[in-house]
């Protein structure tokens, strides 16, 4: 293998993304020639890294692309969709969404598709921004009025006694009728169109050997599950690892147009970029 021929795969550490990633991880897929690594941090942290062009692939945020979409492409493969479900805002008590204007929200980054969700949703808010996994106990604390949860939070807040004020993918369904991809796949576009072709077909293999074999890859995941149980876990990964993961349906791609048309209308992206997704 020549030397040098290194593809930095950036991902999430949660249980989701392990799934997907199951097959390259167990060394069942690769990619001849290349080997592949894997570069694990934060959603936020991959968004800051997209924007400097580092990684040769990594998962972002779909609310970021707008700003790297001169540097990297968008996969089909890889998405993560919400369909009538998604990012949830949370208080620790019922409270209607209006009582929330003018109020402190936590938020999981400045770049994550829930926070431009939100801002489309409720303008006059004031957001907290931290790490994702600090704020379910920030809101149960009551150290700001309410929360915006990702990830596994949103199985697991009841257990904290919080109440869902919006489930943000029901209210972006209910609008637009469409699924939300929050989070997305992309490849930089220096490394060419037969390359891009390769790092998809790579991450389908990936996810289709989770697949099938689903109670093992189910048991990686849960590695990078935060100590939820085997039922949690498995529902969320079914939640973000299904059909829409496999490949981005047209509906899905339609999502995005209208998510980055509503944004760069209310002048919260730069620009609506053009898809012109691979794989």
């Amino acid at each position: 293998m020549a030397e040098g021929r290194r593809l930095r795969i950036g991902h999430s550490p949660d249980a989701d993304d392990a799934f997907m990633f199951f097959g390259i991880a167990r060394g069942v897929v690769g990619l001849d020639g290349w080997t592949v690594e894997h570069v694990l941090a934060d959603i936020e942290t991959l968004n800051e890294r997209a924007l400097r062009g580092e990684l040769e692939v990594t998962a972002i945020s779909a609310a970021l692309y707008p700003w790297v979409a001169s540097t990297y492409r968008l996969l089909r493969v890889g998405a993560s969709v919400g369909r009538r479900y998604g990012p949830k805002v949370l208080t620790r008590t019922p409270t209607a969404p209006d009582a929330l204007r003018g109020h402190r929200i936590a938020v999981p980054g400045r770049h994550t598709t829930a926070f431009l969700l939100l801002r489309l949703y409720l303008p006059d808010f004031e957001p907290v921004i931290m790490a994702f996994d600090r704020i379910l106990s920030t809101v149960a604390r009551g150290e700001v009025d309410a929360g915006l949860v990702i990830h596994e939070g949103q199985l697991t807040y009841p257990a904290l006694g919080l109440h869902e004020v919006v489930d943000l993918g029901r209210w972006w369904a209910d609008t637009t009728g469409l699924p939300i991809p929050l989070g997305v796949n992309v490849v930089r576009r220096d490394l060419g169109e037969a390359m891009a072709e390769s790092v998809a077909c790579l991450l389908r293999h990936s996810i289709l050997y989770a697949m099938l074999d689903a109670e093992a890859a189910l048991e990686y995941a849960r590695l990078f599950g935060r100590g939820v149980d085997a039922e949690t876990c498995r529902t969320f990964v079914q939640m973000y690892v299904n059909d829409d993961t496999l490949g981005l349906k047209p509906d899905g791609e339609q999502a995005l147009r209208t998510l980055y048309a509503m944004a760069h209308e209310r002048g919260l992206i730069p620009t609506v970029p053009a898809l012109d997704p691979v794989g």
